[in-house]
């Protein structure tokens, strides 16, 4: 018969954890740093926890860890709480050490093919990054024509760095929204041509630091839409 958790196919958690805690089961004092589960609201250890035998797996090699897990009947997500974040981030893979050596094998046998295949793409997401800061400056520059030639391209070549979590990489900006290329705009004009960034360093508040650059950025964006 089928359990619920074969139907959901979810993965089993482990926290890594951030203060001490104690084992509900055998009593064991666990420190920060060590790995625990949650089971009906109380920690276990991983002894108790029956998950004791696996080895841990830091992130980071992407083909490591989905064979590994491949190959493991039984695996864990390792995460820890992100304080700055305000969430559960992925930390690693509990996995059998037979499964790991296993991965770890089928790696170093076809590296030199990985390695050739990740260099293909990585061209190839040059190009796609290029012509997206080449098709980007364009459009700024059609609506902004009076901006300065040089800073239209730094402009457009800051938003839409890969995997800068900026405006620039936003399916908006790739779609040449004036909303979201305009608020590329006003970002640069803030930090360039404005004290934004000074009332930021002697401690105001950023919300109010904006409010006081608000017209400088307004006289700058009028000027550059003039032709």
């Amino acid at each position: 018969m089928e359990s619920p958790r074969d139907s959901e196919a979810k993965d089993l958690v482990v926290f890594s954890i951030l203060r001490d805690s104690k084992c509900a089961e055998c009593g064991k004092e666990l420190s920060k740093g060590n790995l625990l589960t949650m089971e009906k609201g109380q920690p276990h250890c991983m002894e108790c926890a029956d998950l004791d035998h696996l080895v841990y797996l830091e992130r980071g090699d992407v083909c490591l860890t989905r064979r590994a897990k491949k190959y493991s009947s039984l695996s864990a997500v390792v995460v820890r709480f992100s304080r700055s974040r305000g969430r559960y981030e992925r930390q690693g893979l509990l996995v059998e050490p037979e499964a790991l050596g296993r991965a770890e094998e089928e790696c170093v046998k076809d590296e030199d093919q990985r390695a050739a295949k990740r260099a293909r793409a990585e061209v190839q997401r040059a190009a796609e990054d290029k012509l997206l800061t080449a098709r980007m400056a364009e459009e700024i520059r059609r609506l902004f024509p009076g901006a300065p030639a040089k800073e239209v391209r730094q402009i457009a070549e800051h938003a839409s760095v890969r995997g800068s979590g900026r405006v620039g990489r936003t399916a908006a900006a790739k779609a040449f929204d004036e909303g979201a290329l305009t608020a590329a705009v006003i970002a640069a004009i803030r930090h360039r041509h404005t004290n934004y960034d000074e009332l930021l360093m002697r401690g105001d508040e950023r919300y109010w630091a904006r409010e006081q650059t608000r017209d400088k950025v307004e006289e700058v964006l009028e000027r550059w839409r003039s032709a």
